[in-house]
């Protein structure tokens, strides 16, 4: 092994903490919440199952695609790098710009938000209902403090060093691992054979819940597509973020074995959690409750049915850890996609510096005000939408830049190979194409905005060259 110098990542990171990383950066607050608007969107146990099961299926199908991209570029800034060497610097910058002005951000503050509301059950002053300061149409509120605290507090860990970070990571991904999964077997134990006969009476009858009467409207057609594409964006935003591992590949030991491996265990792990998690809400809850969940938090319904009334405290810490947990491998692996851009030129000359303890603090600290910012923007609920398609434009250029690759360096070393090439990839970029066809066409207002923030980075990075 070549020495290491001061200014290199320190290899710290084995098989089990990228694995950790990669499931403790998927499993946030979704799970606990999507589940109640997917079922108001579509309004049966049969298509519910179905839009989870498909959301597992290309994710992991994504994940190990990825394998052979990690495996040829095992180095720091994972997704950037593969995208700059398919497409070149304006296409890599396009992915770093939108990465840190709304996908690694947006992201970051949603979880934020997440962390804050669940919070407020063991606390209620720290409610967002609880307005500390008002200006014009401006309002803080206790969850916005909440929320940036935890951000600012786990960007001071994560910038003392890769291995504080690392146990944090392991230690509560563990907890989150052996809580979901004690929940869905007490689930089974709690199942009542009534409420999962009449969940599944009509598996597949495709409805919506009219909210206002309260009650199921039969949809077909276009309207189904729409439902289903609206339905998606839960279980999808509930599964992103899987790629972290790759963007701190130059921390993790064996890289070219490592980075592959635990994309394909982190991303099967959490989509049988997340699937096996929906089958317990169908035995417990009632279709109807499961879509007028207040605030959606259908996980607390399932854990009171479960639990009886000390069921809402044991889901809001279980929810707290699981967003800790999740923010933490966001805000490691995010800094080091500034850093590597940085590098290249196409970011703050100071993100490119790392700090003694070998870590890019300046990203971090970067990163952290703007993910605050947009805390206090209060639209965290639009970020959820416009995440999800940025995001999937990235995934589908990324997959297919391995058919690119294989063109372009035909004889690069690649120690691992696409799985099911070139039929998984090719599927993957077809479904997940249809899916952002259909988010543009029936959320326009949100998905457009997106796309319009990533499309802003091209005269930003022409301007930028300009100057050079």
């Amino acid at each position: 092994m070549e020495d290491q110098k001061p200014d290199d990542f320190k290899r710290e990171l084995g098989l089990l903490d990228g694995t950790m990383l990669v499931v403790g950066s998927m499993i946030g607050s979704g799970i606990f919440i999507v589940s109640s608007d997917m079922v108001r969107q579509l309004g049966s146990a049969g298509w519910l199952i179905a839009m989870w099961v498909l959301t597992g299926t290309i994710t992991v199908i994504a994940a190990v695609s990825y394998g052979e991209l990690s495996a040829m570029f095992p180095k720091a800034g994972g997704q950037y790098v593969y995208i700059k060497e398919a497409y070149g610097k304006l296409v890599g910058f396009l992915y770093g710009w939108s990465f840190f002005a709304v996908i690694q951000t947006g992201t970051i503050a949603a979880v934020g938000v997440a962390f804050a509301k669940f919070a407020a059950y063991l606390y209620a002053p720290l409610s967002d209902k609880n307005i500390l300061y008002e200006l014009g149409s401006f309002k803080l509120n206790a969850a916005q403090i909440v929320s940036i605290i935890t951000i600012i507090l786990l960007s001071y860990i994560n910038s003392r060093g890769v291995k504080n970070s690392k146990i944090l990571q392991t230690v509560l991904t563990v907890i989150k691992i052996l809580s979901l999964a004690g929940l869905i077997i007490f689930g089974f134990m709690a199942a009542k054979a009534e409420v999962w006969d009449a969940n599944w009476t009509n598996a597949w009858t495709s409805q919506a819940l009219d909210t206002t009467s309260g009650t199921w409207m039969p949809i077909s057609g276009v309207t189904l597509i729409s439902a289903i594409s609206a339905a998606l964006v839960g279980s999808l935003f509930s599964s992103v973020a899987w790629e972290g591992v790759t963007f701190i590949a130059g921390e993790i030991k064996n890289p070219k074995r490592n980075v592959g491996l635990s994309l394909f265990l982190g991303t099967l792990i959490v989509s049988v959690i997340y699937i096996l998690a929906n089958i317990m809400y169908l035995a417990v809850v009632p279709l109807y409750d499961i879509a007028t969940a207040e605030s959606d938090r259908v996980a607390v319904v399932a854990s009171q049915s479960i639990f009886g009334s000390i069921g809402t405290l044991i889901i809001a810490v279980m929810i707290m850890i699981s967003t800790f947990a999740c923010n933490n491998g966001l805000i490691m692996a995010g800094a080091r996609v500034y850093y590597t851009m940085a590098q290249d030129g196409v970011f703050f000359k100071k993100a490119a510096e790392l700090n003694k303890a070998s870590v890019p603090a300046w990203s971090i600290w970067a990163q952290c005000i703007w993910a605050s910012a947009l805390c206090l923007t209060g639209k965290y609920g639009d970020l959820l939408d416009f995440v999800v398609i940025i995001v999937l434009i990235f995934y589908i250029l990324t997959i297919l830049g391995i058919f690119i690759l294989r063109k372009k360096l035909p004889d690069a070393e690649r120690p691992y190979r696409a799985f099911g090439y070139p039929f998984l990839p090719a599927l993957y970029i077809v479904v997940a194409s249809a899916i952002c066809i259909a988010l543009l066409y029936t959320k326009t207002s949100t998905s457009g905005w997106g796309v319009l923030i990533m499309l802003v980075g091209i005269p930003i990075y022409y301007l930028t060259k300009a100057k050079e």
